[in-house]
């Protein structure tokens, strides 16, 4: 065999982590194993927006898998009730756990039967991984007695006898809590690989801080950034307008916990501003969205910020579109183009009287120049949002994890849309100068949203990339937005409806025909019928009918409104995707009520399943991306077998087998 000297440096380099002949068939024979299993279980969720209990409900349930997978280990000889209380043990173990106890009159036995129960239930869950991962899967100061209780051979041992002996020393030692948990956790680690979240973490629910926390804390995520995300990295980046942005809609939700107690940024001064500025104006507009969650004492302070920082997220978008022109948003810096005198604003030609025209703080020789005061409370928030270390790294995290887009096993996902023109051909949008569309804008998107954070501070590519994350969040081709304006101006300032009409991007008239979801994915280097894109951002309105199944079922909205704001509007409280060895299931949510009644009352998420792929045949690890680069490396461990056989490298010292 000839060896290029690129070659040669690589199985060199290979040669130090597998020195022998032995060490490298060694791992070629377990990869092979590897590639047998089944493929392991992905499971989708998009548009979360701050609905912190039901993400983590969700989370914790698999979106039913785990249920079902007791169902099946405990059959119907075990009584429905029983099986909740298991499913709800599992879920919450910490919670749950001391509940059940105090119910028990005999807790020895109590703990006998769950444990083995769990052990069942782990034993199942783990059958579709190799004996290395599940170990590496469990904790260390415990690892030793689960592995053993979950790979025990039978055909050795009395199942009875083995596991009673060893069940009572954890009840002697007094560790069944422990174990209890313990098993618990590996259960809910071995049911799902991989998490996908296609966007929207933040806003309009309380606690998006939450859901970050609990996403760092997953074994295996990656994000698809929103809208609404790169709003909140923009902000973090140090964009003032991204921050007032962020926080108009936060006060419009009324979910200043989120800034105060999640990341600790202080609103004071905002606040002392807003109602000395606005004392005397009518802020009826202004008020907060009305969640019982959120809603209670009096508003009005919460309305007068509101519309201070309205005024200067409008002062701070007409500075952005100035000096952006290829965003094409002109005559959306609307202060420019009212007439104070007259309370009125020219609309793309259309004067309009205005419903506000209250605005002590505009200049209207100059409307975009903030005051002073305005100033002062932008550089304070551009440090707090700075300073606030636990934002920092969600935002980080975002980063880290998140991209544009992802492609894996064979799907597209993403939140917004792939920009169209009204014949469906892709639409191409000119940035510094150059048309790109398709794949090509995704990945400019996603390396200019990158610059707005990571470019140096202060320098022009970073103000750049700062002012394009705010495109992102509202432009007219942006493809995380993927509608012709975000129409806030309007809805506060016009009473005409036809003003308020966000028009849809022609993708989604589009995706309602095979020819495009097939188009879109070749576009991406995607084909089969194994192929589907996951989509989220727009809310399917299942009340009316709507499905979510687009494209002849290769592309699938997953957003039905996870957001309580939205349960009205779509009939139901979301939808997420199990991507598992047999094929693709869309899971339909009912609303969730509380993480207190789903402890207490063993409530779970009311969910309907419906397979829209079904696999010609089992899918296994080697028809994975992850198998895919298994097999390559299989290829280059084989080569450097050749290459020790045929002397051209040298063996190591030989490794005990």
């Amino acid at each position: 065999m000839q060896y290029s000297d690129e070659h040669l440096r690589y199985l060199r380099l290979l040669s130090q982590k597998y020195q022998t002949v032995a060490a490298a068939a060694s791992e070629i024979i377990r990869i092979e194993a590897l590639l047998r299993l089944p493929k392991g279980t992905e499971h989708f969720m998009s548009d979360l927006h701050g609905e912190h209990e039901a993400f983590v409900h969700i989370l914790n349930s698999a979106s039913g898998v785990i249920r079902e997978k007791i169902d099946t280990v405990l059959g119907n000889g075990v009584p429905a009730e029983e099986r909740a209380e298991l499913a709800t043990l599992v879920y919450y173990p910490n919670q749950k756990l001391p509940e059940l106890k105090a119910r028990q009159r005999d807790l020895h036995a109590w703990y006998r039967m769950t444990l083995l129960r769990l052990i069942d239930l782990c034993r199942f869950v783990s059958s579709k991984h190799t004996r290395d991962h599940v170990r590496r899967c469990l904790p260390q100061n415990c690892g030793y007695i689960l592995d053993e209780l979950l790979h025990a051979h039978f055909e050795d041992h009395d199942k009875d006898q083995y596991y009673g002996e060893i069940i009572e020393s954890i009840i002697r030692y007094d560790r069944a809590d422990a174990y209890i948990i313990r098993f618990c956790e590996v259960i809910k680690r071995l049911a799902v690989d991989r998490l996908h979240i296609v966007g929207d973490l933040f806003d309009r629910g309380p606690r998006p801080d939450r859901i970050l926390d609990s996403l760092m804390a997953h074994h295996q995520v990656d994000i698809q950034w929103g809208n609404h995300d790169v709003v909140w990295m923009g902000a973090a980046a140090g964009s003032p307008l991204c921050i007032m942005t962020v926080l108009k809609t936060t006060l419009a939700y009324n979910n200043l916990d989120t800034l105060e107690g999640g990341y600790g940024i202080s609103l004071r001064r905002l606040e002392r501003f807003a109602q000395h500025t606005y004392a005397d104006s009518d802020v009826s507009r202004w008020l907060p969205h009305a969640d019982q969650r959120t809603a209670a004492g009096d508003l009005t302070a919460a309305a007068r910020m509101h519309k201070a920082v309205t005024v200067m997220m409008l002062k701070l978008e007409a500075q952005v579109i100035a000096r952006n022109p290829d965003f094409d948003l002109q005559g959306r810096d609307f202060l420019n183009h009212i007439d104070f005198a007259a309370g009125t604003v020219d609309y793309f030609g259309t004067t309009y009287p205005l419903l506000d025209c209250d605005f002590p703080t505009v200049d209207p020789a100059n409307p975009a120049a903030l005051t002073a005061d305005e100033e002062k409370i932008a550089a304070e928030l551009v440090r707090s949002f700075a300073e606030s270390e636990r934002l920092q790294r969600h935002v980080q995290f975002l980063y880290a994890h998140g991209a544009f887009y992802k492609m894996c096993n064979g799907n597209l996902l993403y939140h917004g849309a792939v920009p169209m023109t009204e014949d469906g051909a892709f639409a191409a949008i000119r940035f510094e100068g150059t048309a790109r569309s398709g794949k090509q804008l995704f990945d400019y998107c996603d390396r200019r949203a990158r610059q707005g954070y990571s470019a140096p501070a202060g320098s022009p590519a970073r103000l750049a990339g700062q002012d394009f994350l705010w495109y992102l969040w509202c432009g007219a081709k942006s493809p995380l937005f993927g509608r012709s304006a975000m129409t806030t101006f309007e809805r506060l300032y016009i009473a005409d409806p036809a003003a308020q009409v966000e028009i849809k991007d022609p993708y989604y008239r589009h995706i309602a025909d095979p020819r495009t979801a097939e188009h879109i994915l070749r576009e991406f280097g995607l084909s089969g019928e194994g192929s589907h894109i996951v989509n989220g951002h727009v809310p399917v309105r299942a009340i009316e009918g709507e499905s979510p199944i687009k494209g002849g079922g290769r592309l699938i909205i997953i957003d039905g409104g996870f957001c309580r704001a939205y349960h009205r509007r779509t009939g139901i409280a979301g939808y997420t995707l199990v991507y598992n060895s047999r094929g693709l299931i869309l899971r339909t949510h009912q609303p969730f009520e509380s993480v207190d009644k789903a402890i207490h009352e063993d409530e779970d998420i009311a969910s309907k399943s419906e397979y829209i792929y079904t696999a010609p045949q089992r899918i296994l690890v080697r028809d994975t991306d992850e198998g895919g680069r298994k097999q390559a490396l299989i290829r280059d461990l084989t080569a450097l077998v050749e290459a020790y056989q045929s002397g051209v490298i040298a063996q190591g010292v030989a490794q005990e087998m």
